[in-house]
């Protein structure tokens, strides 16, 4: 079995209006690292529409968009939050979620009307902020002699790595993180320096 090596995310808010019968919706795509994020987003978004109707969303995080949440906020099931979350998915995005305001215009739209609105405004936010592909990284931890401090650093540079945190007491104690793709080839490398010691810590983004 192979595992993807990278995702899809956005990085920035964006914000994108859409119409239909007299009802706006107003698509919030903004990027998330956590849950409490969306929740963050909610609250700002009913201050700044407090007379709107529903405040309807979808998000997903993590590398295989494994953790996610969807919400009709008093539309007919199935009518918001599903058709937000499959412009999501359907373009592979994680890390990222999309909050759809709406103003009711007088009209109802029906269950297929609605669906469709929501997924438009979906699609039109999505249009508007740059989708970018991601390396997955893998985090270790390094605990090492001095002697092989310019080595180690040299390594992690090739690699395309990076130095989260530096410890020096008696020995060095990194934090590092190396794209996935290149874990083989450093733990190759790294048995060069029997006195290094890798602990392997969460995979992260």
């Amino acid at each position: 079995m192979t595992f993807p090596t990278t995702f899809y995310t956005i990085e920035q808010s964006a914000e994108a209006v859409y119409k239909e019968r007299g009802s706006d919706f107003i698509a919030y795509a903004f990027p998330m690292s956590k849950e409490a994020d969306c929740k963050d987003k909610l609250t700002v978004l009913k201050k700044q529409h407090p007379k709107a109707v529903h405040y309807c969303f979808a998000y997903r995080i993590g590398t295989s968009g494994n953790r996610f949440r969807l919400s009709d906020d008093g539309e007919p099931s199935g009518t918001a939050g599903k058709p937000i979350m499959g412009q999501l998915v359907s373009r592979e995005i994680t890390n990222a979620g999309v909050i759809v305001v709406r103003y009711f215009g007088g009209t109802l739209l029906g269950v297929p009307g609605l669906i469709q609105a929501y997924k438009t405004a979906t699609a039109l936010v999505l249009q508007t902020v740059p989708i970018l592909q991601k390396w997955l990284a893998v985090s270790y931890q390094l605990h090492f002699d001095y002697r092989f401090m310019n080595a180690v650093m040299q390594l992690i540079k090739q690699l395309e790595g990076e130095v989260l945190e530096q410890e020096m007491q008696l020995f060095c104690v990194w934090k590092i993180t190396i794209p996935a793709k290149q874990e083989a080839v450093f733990l190759h490398r790294m048995r060069d320096y029997h006195q290094v010691q890798l602990i392997k810590e969460t995979e992260a983004l």
